[in-house]
């Protein structure tokens, strides 16, 4: 992330600016927005990435969707645990 920030204003639905307030505890409302539009600024690049892979090799089969996620779970199972926090170091 970059360290220059600037001040803007934004509208959005009171209900849904009540619920991020709520949520966004001790680091506050706009580290809170900040992530969550760099979540979704990582989904469009991803998306973007699918469709050109799509327009150059074709569409993603179901059935290739399962086998690499059915693979990622596999690595993941057998990676070492970390030790410390006894979760998988993968």
């Amino acid at each position: 992330m970059s360290d220059a920030t600037q001040k803007y204003s934004i509208s959005m639905p009171r209900d849904i600016a009540e619920a991020a307030r709520a949520r966004s505890g001790p680091s506050g409302l706009s580290a809170y927005v900040t992530a969550a539009v760099a979540r979704q600024i990582e989904r469009d690049n991803l998306a973007e990435l699918v469709a050109a892979a799509e327009a150059e090799i074709g569409p993603i089969t179901a059935e290739e969707i399962r086998e690499k996620a059915d693979f990622l779970l596999r690595v993941h199972d057998e990676a070492p645990a970390d030790t410390e926090s006894g979760q998988s170091a993968a």
